[in-house]
């Protein structure tokens, strides 16, 4: 094809610089249409009017007529803060893809003034001549002019799945990719004149539903919402009944409703995933979607590449087998020096072999700074490394290729009446007629070591003999041996999900022997592992679940694309939460149907990146992990705040519980807007610090739980944590009431009441404080923690005991919450209930960690 392409470009060299020049200057830079996004105004205003927000508004409408401005104030203010957090979630994932598509700039292949070169795609122009092979970005809408075997994904665009054929004169559009093949093709419309252009969302845009986590959370707050309507409501009414007036009445329902309402829950959630998702970034792994960070915490299957991800992808021909022998290449990375290693005649047959396997491929090593590196295939610059290390000159001359696919699985190229063929031993030697006996034995030992080994073969052809025999009646000329290093610390890290209850699968284009080499190297499986062929994989899916859902592991060899697809269809299928990695255009079903679709950065394809949820910046598989691990650790991030919040509901709940059940004997404790000073002024912070908690030690043992909001979490919360600072809280307002003079049924007066109030603001924060120490873990105690191994937390404390003082010792602000400065009785009542959360949590862990150490002592007695 490239030949072809040259001809072609003898006649018509391409655009010249002036004329691309004056043609982008008339049409405009080639931007294609990005999703049609709201107006940012838009979004905010959004995120203030669904159905929490209106019942919110409602509130604060009928508190402004009835003549409370501070509850007004307070209700509105509510309503923003929660909005403003929504409407941050939104702009940061629209800067992530942003992100993402700066770290990964988009460029073509064109032909102008006769050479060809690269540029940016937003600079093409009509009648520019472009080149495309296998995983470039259509960058326009052009004409085929010339193709060899040339295969497109159409589905950004289309939405059908599956690869669509090619030929010369067909017209390509603009957002779709190249499948399988090289072709040559002229620009005939950019930017918003390009087809894409009218399509109002591309798959970037496309919307996916919420993941598990939140739709819990939401569920939760929902269900919190309505409780506290109802309790508004029903103390509403209670309160008419003790003689309030109306509008009193009303007021003080709404007042309990809205102080009730779980307003710093949902920012906190989404401050949270942020945070989980920029300390993935720090580590090398860019999420694309905040909801991921969930996901990757619950995933339990990891189906993972070899090359790149296991390995470090940086190939080089170590061993080549002859006719006439094995030859030892001894050389230091893509250095064109070498020792060669072997007899005078097997030498000068690696000169011949090397020129056939150029032949057949395009990449290349070139000398960058002090260095040679590879450009394209690592495995092609190897190959462009032997034949340089052999003598061969670089070959100048361009063959008639047919691509590589993987189907055929191998390539070859046409020059001067002479075929070449590179690709899988087993379907070059297939096709050769003269193979050396020992070669199948010396294939079998170079997988066994665990290295990649590719056939090479020619044979005279000419166009009388039929276009396909090209392929056919080859004469063998020998095997390249290539060694790829494994990457560091990756049986580190399959140990790890090994503790973590994640199973693991390599799947991968290689010789089953070569991949079942490494995997043992690295300890994926052991020495009797499975090991299967893609083509002998069951088509059940239950099947196929069941024969690879193995918890020491397994290797699938010589996978295909449509093989990721079923095997991921098939674990989820079997309720399994998988990751998959990819890299190639044709991975991009599997990655879609994968709960995590991960990518490569380094070396993966654009629609690859593009359709992934996160995208590996250093292709390694240790990253997946910490991605894993780190998304354990925002989800139990998640379940301690929603421990620390739900317990503030109930220490505020009791109060209003107490006067209406005590039909008004009791006074109340704490007012509406002293609990909205506590949900928005001292418990915010320490929430928001719960989220950057660190990773734990054992948090990658065992498996990992989907419920945010379970048993153990409403025990902790209802049962414990919450009566506890309830029952104190209300045990040192009535103290101070006591100690006052005040009797059961009588009014007391202002002052005491707002000593006593607060007294209880105080003992509710400071039990608060002790309640955000004590969920930062569910096992061990505050007295074992490290209190300087989350620092955020200790100024959160620091902040909250400013607020505190501010709203009980500025006067101005403590007349208008309702409550006053408590004297040292009332300090000394606040800080033993700080004490009593601390030390309830301690005993309670205790307990708890003694009767699980003595079950398990039953178990294995027992067992």
């Amino acid at each position: 094809m490239q030949a072809r392409l040259d001809a072609r470009g003898a006649a018509t060299p391409g655009l010249t610089h002036q004329d691309a020049a004056n043609r982008l200057a008339r049409d405009g830079l080639n931007v294609l249409p990005s999703a049609n996004r709201p107006h940012p105004l838009r979004q905010f205003l959004a995120q203030m009017t669904h159905l929490l927000a209106v019942l919110l508004w409602v509130a604060a409408v009928l508190a402004l007529l009835a003549g409370m401005p501070p509850l007004t104030v307070a209700i509105v203010f509510i309503i923003v803060l929660n909005a403003a957090f929504a409407f941050w979630q939104e702009h940061r994932a629209d800067r992530s893809t942003d992100r993402l598509r700066s770290l990964l700039p988009q460029v073509a292949q064109v032909v102008r003034d006769g050479l060809v070169q690269s540029i940016d795609a937003t600079e093409l122009v009509v009648g520019d001549v472009v080149l495309l092979t296998a995983g470039d970005r259509v960058g326009a809408d052009m004409l085929l002019d010339d193709e060899a075997g040339l295969t497109m994904d159409e589905s950004m665009v289309t939405g059908e799945s599956g690869a669509v054929t090619h030929v010369a004169g067909d017209r390509l559009m603009a957002g779709t990719f190249v499948v399988q093949g090289e072709g040559a093709a002229t620009v005939v419309a950019t930017g918003t004149t390009t087809t894409v252009a009218g399509i109002s969302a591309l798959a970037g845009s496309a919307q996916r539903p919420p993941s598990p986590m939140t739709s819990q959370v939401a569920h939760v707050v929902r269900v919190i919402a309505v409780i506290a309507f109802l309790t508004g409501a029903g103390l509403g009414l209670t309160s008419l009944t003790l003689g309030l007036d109306r509008t009193s009445a009303f007021l003080f329902g709404v007042g309990v409703m809205v102080a009730l309402v779980p307003e710093g829950l949902l920012p906190t959630v989404t401050l949270s995933l942020a945070r989980g998702a920029q300390e993935m970034a720090e580590r090398h792994a860019l999420v694309r979607r905040l909801d991921a960070v969930e996901t990757l915490g619950a995933t339990t299957f990891i189906c993972t590449d070899k090359t790149g991800t296991i390995t470090q992808n940086r190939m080089a021909v170590v061993e080549v087998l002859t006719r006439s022998g094995r030859v030892t290449v001894q050389g230091t990375g893509y250095e064109p020096g070498a020792d060669m290693v072997g007899t005078d005649r097997a030498r000068a047959e690696v000169s011949r072999i090397g020129t056939a396997a150029l032949r057949c491929v395009t990449g290349r090593i070139e000398h960058e700074g002090q260095a040679w590196k590879a450009q394209g295939d690592p495995m092609e610059a190897a190959i462009h490394c032997l034949a340089l290390r052999a003598g061969v000159e670089d070959v100048v001359e361009e063959p008639e290729r047919r691509p590589y696919t993987s189907t055929r699985m191998l390539s070859s190229a046409y020059f001067d009446g002479v075929v070449s063929v590179l690709g899988a031993p087993e379907r070059v030697l297939a096709r050769c007629v003269d193979v050396p006996t020992e070669a199948e034995q010396i294939l079998e030992l170079f997988t066994s070591q665990g290295r990649r080994v590719v056939a090479v073969a020619e044979r005279r052809w000419s166009a009388g003999d039929g276009e396909d025999q090209q392929e056919s009646g080859l004469s063998f000329l020998g095997l390249l041996a290539l060694e790829d290093p494994t990457r560091e610390n990756v049986g580190a890290s399959l140990q790890a999900c090994r503790s973590a209850g994640i199973r693991v699968a390599m799947l991968t284009g290689d010789h089953p022997g070569t991949a079942g080499a490494i995997a043992r190297e690295v300890g994926l499986i052991d020495e009797s592992g499975f090991v299967v062929e893609g083509k002998d994989l069951p088509e059940d899916d239950e099947a196929l679940a069941l024969l690879l859902d193995r918890p020491e592991g397994c290797v699938v060899a010589r996978v295909t694309p449509e093989d990721k697809f079923k095997i991921a269809r098939a674990l989820r299928g079997r309720g399994h939460v998988v990751a998959m990695t990819g890299d190639g255009v044709n991975d991009v079903p599997a990655l879609r149907e994968a709960d995590v679709g991960v990518a490569m950065g380094a070396s993966g394809s654009d629609v690859a990146r593009e359709s992934a949820d996160l995208v590996l910046l250093d292709d390694h598989f240790g990253t997946i992990v910490k991605a894993v691990e780190l998304g354990r650790a925002t989800f139990q991030n998640v379940r301690r705040f929603l421990t620390y919040h739900l317990t503030d509901n109930i220490a505020e709940l009791a109060p209003f519980a107490i006067w209406a059940g005590s039909g008004g004997s009791f006074p109340l404790a704490i007012g509406v807007l002293q609990v909205l000073a506590l949900d928005i002024g001292t418990d915010m912070l320490p929430a928001l610090a719960l989220g950057a908690e660190p990773p734990r030690k054992g948090i990658m043992r065992g498996r990992h739980s989907r419920n945010v909001l379970d048993r153990p979490v409403l025990l902790r919360a209802f049962g414990l944590l919450g009566p506890v600072q309830a029952f104190c809280s209300l045990g040192a307002f009535t103290l101070i009431l006591l100690a006052g003079g005040w009797g059961w049924g009588e009014e007391p007066s202002a002052s005491l009441l707002a000593q006593a109030s607060g007294t209880a603001f105080a003992a509710i924060a400071l039990g608060q404080i002790a309640n955000a120490l004590a969920c930062r873990s569910t096992s061990r105690p505050v007295w074992r923690l490290d209190l300087l191994s989350n620092r955020l937390v200790l100024w959160a404390i620091a902040a909250e005991l400013v607020l505190l003082a501010l709203f009980l010792g500025w006067t101005p602000l403590a007349d208008l919450l309702g409550g006053a400065w408590p004297g040292a009785t009332g300090w000394s009542y606040a800080a033993a209930t700080a004490c009593a959360v601390i030390l309830a949590d301690g005993a309670n862990k205790i307990l708890r960690g003694r009767l699980s150490t003595r079950a398990h002592h039953t178990l294995r007695a027992t067992g």
